[in-house]
């Protein structure tokens, strides 16, 4: 069987049956995707459905501005936070972190290690060393100041003990 618009359009040497299955084929493609989407947008509508139970249009609007709200709301407190945990941290650097303490006999006369030397440094090693020297006649105390790990003045063995102690030498 041969069919003139075949003919016109160059195909008139095509059985017409394999023209009438390609055609079957595509249209049971077509029918598959037709089902797909169809199923795709049944669940669409289900979920839309839910998401606007009770709600209309305005009571939606005030629902997102809430959320907008409460969004911005947590954005400001974080940026306090931060502000706040950089003064924290800057506050610290200079509060006294390292101690270092030896605990001595001064005189070898007492015998209960009375005397003591205390070093309290900052995250820099900056700040002073507290000698205590007990005797029999009383006690005495000095303080000698530190800085970057460093005394000017000339530290006893049990202050060097102390401020090695403190910098975790």
């Amino acid at each position: 069987m041969t069919s003139d618009l075949l003919n016109q359009l160059g195909l008139g040497n095509i059985d017409i049956g394999y023209i009438i299955l390609g055609m079957f084929l595509l249209i049971l493609f077509l029918m598959i995707l037709l089902i797909i989407f169809i199923s795709k947008e049944v669940t669409l509508q289900k979920r839309f459905k839910k998401f606007m139970t009770g709600k209309n249009a305005q009571s939606l609007e005030k629902e997102i501005m809430g959320l907008y709200e409460d969004n911005k709301f947590l954005k400001n407190m974080v940026d306090n936070n931060k502000h706040d945990i950089r003064k924290l941290y800057k506050n610290l650097s200079k509060a006294f972190q390292k101690i270092g303490i030896v605990k001595y006999d001064a005189y070898q006369q007492m015998g209960g290690m009375l005397s003591f030397s205390l070093a309290l440094l900052d995250e820099d090693n900056n700040g002073f060393i507290f000698n205590s020297v007990h005797s029999t006649e009383g006690c005495y105390t000095y303080t000698k100041e530190i800085h970057n790990g460093k005394c000017e003045l000339e530290l006893g063995n049990e202050e060097k003990v102390a401020l090695e102690q403190a910098m975790g030498v």
